[in-house]
């Protein structure tokens, strides 16, 4: 069965956006994974630590037959391979991959929380996210992306990259 999933891609060291491009390649190649939507890149000031590069971040919409830990698995195997350590939380990163939505499940279990807990924070995650799934409900909140994003006080920049 053939799953909906919203995977956000982030990145601020060593050309960011070809870093994003490189994982959405990635994870297209992985099997059980096919990537029905990708959203345009955005150029984000960082949160958390303000003395660090911008980062690129981007939103992915998946079809998978993947169990959502396997799928997380998947994707931390995605970080690795492309080099990420996990160290500092809120520092720079090489790679960073996270599930946002599989479908309507609610988790909590170890190591993953469904749907990502930070998504009605972040407008870096709500604004590709409003692009490629405005109407998408979060299934906790009962509202939609675009609720969400409307309704954020954030106000971090996030601006849109030109296609390229």
């Amino acid at each position: 069965m053939q799953n909906q999933a919203f995977i956000a891609l982030g990145s601020n060291l060593e050309d960011p956006l070809e870093k994003c491009r490189e994982a959405a390649t990635r994870l297209q190649a992985v099997s059980g994974i096919s990537i029905e939507a990708l959203s345009s890149y955005y150029k984000t000031e960082p949160l958390g630590q303000p003395d660090q590069p911008w980062y690129i971040n981007a939103v992915a919409e998946i079809k998978t037959n993947l169990d959502p830990m396997v799928l997380l698995h998947t994707l931390l195997h995605v970080e690795k391979q492309m080099g990420r350590e996990r160290t500092d939380k809120w520092g720079p990163r090489l790679i960073d991959l996270d599930l946002l939505f599989y479908g309507n499940s609610v988790l909590n279990i170890a190591n993953l929380k469904l749907p990502h807990p930070e998504i009605p924070n972040r407008k870096f995650v709500l604004a590709p996210l409003e692009e490629i799934a405005p109407d998408h409900v979060h299934p906790v909140l009962q509202k939609t992306v675009r609720e969400l994003l409307s309704e954020l006080p954030d106000d971090l920049k996030v601006d849109r990259l030109a296609p390229s």
